[in-house]
């Protein structure tokens, strides 16, 4: 499948779609306390959207059930929300999120420490997975290659003790939730595809604070760390542009 590369006016139309997962996100995050359940969220997101005229991406996407994915602690991705799932205090859920409005994409997510107290290994795999997410995005420059972008997230995570996911990566996006290229989080030889203004990309960590191997449960979606280590995630929607990387989901 070829690269899609957007016009100004469609990355407009993408950034229309990325602050609506933003809002939708920021209403989340401030909801996550201690007796909420993930299908709490699941509500809350699924009003929210409509509200907002945009339609969830992910919900009947290969048949997934649900408007968000919200994955708790060893839960690397794809969670399925859950009456049964209350968070407690000292976990850290996050929370993925994507719509689509006038056809095209938005995709962010956020991992949010429930209630005051967190172990301090996991505020560290928070501000770690964040800012390597950061990192990856200062590399989203005209030239620059597939494999910049994951280099940046492995280097500063492996420094900072932990690892990063390998079985599921970033993509592009726009008039469909995945589109090429694939946007590993590690230095990859088969990603040297050269970045090239228009390319819109969907830039993920997924970090552990234990090994990197991860493992798929029984309900064929929820992905968790093989060793029960606890795991983060956050992703932001990125043009890249003659004038820099713009983050379309601030």
């Amino acid at each position: 499948m070829a690269i899609v590369c957007k016009s100004q006016s469609e990355i407009e139309k993408m950034r229309r779609s990325g602050h609506i997962v933003r809002q939708v996100l920021d209403e989340l995050k401030a909801m996550v306390a201690p007796g909420v359940s993930t299908m709490d969220l699941e509500k809350a997101a699924d009003k929210k959207i409509k509200e907002l005229g945009a339609k969830p991406a992910f919900k009947g996407y290969y048949d997934y059930p649900c408007v968000l994915c919200t994955s708790v602690n060893e839960e690397i991705v794809h969670g399925i929300p859950s009456p049964k799932r209350v968070l407690k205090a000292g976990d850290i859920v996050s929370i993925d999120c994507g719509v689509v409005l006038d056809g095209y994409y938005g995709d962010a997510a956020v991992t949010v420490a429930v209630g005051d107290s967190i172990s301090p290994e996991r505020q560290k795999l928070l501000e770690v997975t964040e800012a390597s997410l950061y990192k990856a995005i200062e590399q989203a420059k005209v030239g620059n290659s597939i494999s910049d972008i994951g280099g940046a997230v492995q280097e500063y995570v492996e420094a900072n003790g932990f690892s990063v996911v390998r079985e599921f990566v970033g993509h592009g996006i726009g008039t469909k939730l995945h589109e090429e290229p694939q946007v590993p989080n590690f230095r990859s030889n088969g990603a040297n595809t050269r970045l090239r203004e228009g390319m819109v990309l969907a830039i993920e960590p997924m970090v552990n604070s234990g090994r990197p191997e991860a493992k798929v449960l029984d309900d064929k979606w929820t992905a968790v760390t093989a060793d029960g280590s606890s795991s983060a995630h956050f992703e932001h929607c990125v043009a890249v542009t003659r004038n820099g990387p713009v983050i379309l989901t601030q």
